[in-house]
C-alpha cells in the first residue's frame, strides 16, 4: 500500500503558526515606526502650539520658523494658581488643559504667555471648553489694558463641517479683534457668540455674530472664553492699574 506524503504547509497548525509570526512582525514594524516618529510628532505639536500663540498677536509663521519667532516675541511665560500667584514649579508651556480641567479649580494651573510686539504688550490665555460633539480649544490675546482683545484662534476635535467647524476660519476669528471682555461696570462678561451680534458694528457690546446653524458650538466658545478668563483676574489686578470687578 502506497504511503501518502502529507504537505505540512497545508495543515491548520502551520497556518496558525504563520499567522502568529506575521502578527508579530507587523506589530514590531508598527511599534518601531511609532517610536521612530514620536520625536517628530512631538516637535510638530510644539511648533503648531507656538504658531497658534503667535497668531493671536498677528504673527503668522510656518512650523519651521515658529520656534525662532516664539523666542523673539514671547518674553515671558508663567504658570498661575487660582489666587494669581506664580507657580514656579510648573512649566507653563507644558501644561495640558485637557488634564487640568479634570482637577478641582484650586488645584489647576493656569498658563499665561506675555508677548511684546514693537513695544506693545499682550497677554495670551489658553482656552478649552466643550462644543457640540467634543472638545474645542484655542488662544485669546488681550492688549495691555487686559480688556481689549487683540486676536483669537480656535480649533476643535469633532465639530460639524460647514457649521461648528467654521470656528477655525479666519473670518470668524477676526470678529473678536478689538472686542471688550468687561462690561461698562467692570464686570468680566467675556464675548458672547450670538446671532446678529455685530449688527451695530460696535466693539463695546461684548458680542460677535454667530455662525449660522452652529448655536451650540458658538455657546461653547462663549462659555470657554468667560470661564477661562475669570481665573486670570487676580493676576491681572496685580499687574495693571485697570480696575476690574471680581464678580
Amino acid at each position: 500500500m502506497e504511503e501518502k506524503t502529507v504537505n505540512k504547509t497545508n495543515t491548520n497548525g502551520y497556518t496558525f503558526l504563520f499567522a502568529i509570526i506575521m502578527v508579530l512582525v507587523v506589530a514590531s514594524v508598527l511599534a518601531f515606526t511609532a517610536t521612530s516618529l514620536k520625536p517628530l510628532q512631538t516637535e510638530n505639536v510644539r511648533n503648531e502650539k507656538m504658531q497658534n500663540i503667535l497668531a493671536t498677536v498677528g504673527i503668522q509663521t510656518s512650523r519651521d520658523s515658529a520656534q525662532a519667532l516664539y523666542d523673539q516675541y514671547i518674553t515671558e511665560t508663567v504658570a498661575l494658581t487660582e489666587d494669581g500667584s506664580v507657580d514656579e514649579s510648573a512649566d507653563a508651556f507644558e501644561v495640558d488643559l485637557s488634564k487640568e480641567l479634570r482637577k478641582p479649580v484650586n488645584d489647576q494651573v493656569y498658563p499665561l504667555y506675555v508677548a511684546n510686539i514693537e513695544g506693545a504688550k499682550y497677554y495670551i490665555v489658553p482656552l478649552r471648553g466643550k462644543g457640540l460633539w467634543d472638545a474645542i480649544w484655542g488662544y485669546i490675546s488681550l492688549k495691555d489694558d487686559v480688556n481689549t482683545i487683540k486676536g483669537a484662534v480656535f480649533d476643535h476635535k469633532g465639530e460639524t463641517p460647514g457649521l461648528g467647524a467654521e470656528i477655525t476660519q479666519a473670518w470668524f476669528q477676526e470678529r473678536f479683534a478689538d472686542e471688550k471682555i468687561f462690561d461698562e461696570n467692570g464686570n468680566l462678561v467675556g464675548v458672547s457668540v450670538v446671532k446678529g451680534g455685530n449688527a451695530s458694528s460696535s466693539k463695546d457690546n461684548n458680542e460677535v455674530d454667530a455662525i449660522s446653524g452652529a448655536t451650540i458650538t458658538g455657546n461653547g466658545v462663549s462659555d470657554m472664553i468667560s470661564e477661562r478668563l475669570k481665573h486670570y483676574l487676580p493676576y491681572f489686578k496685580q499687574q495693571t492699574d485697570v480696575k476690574v470687578a471680581t464678580k
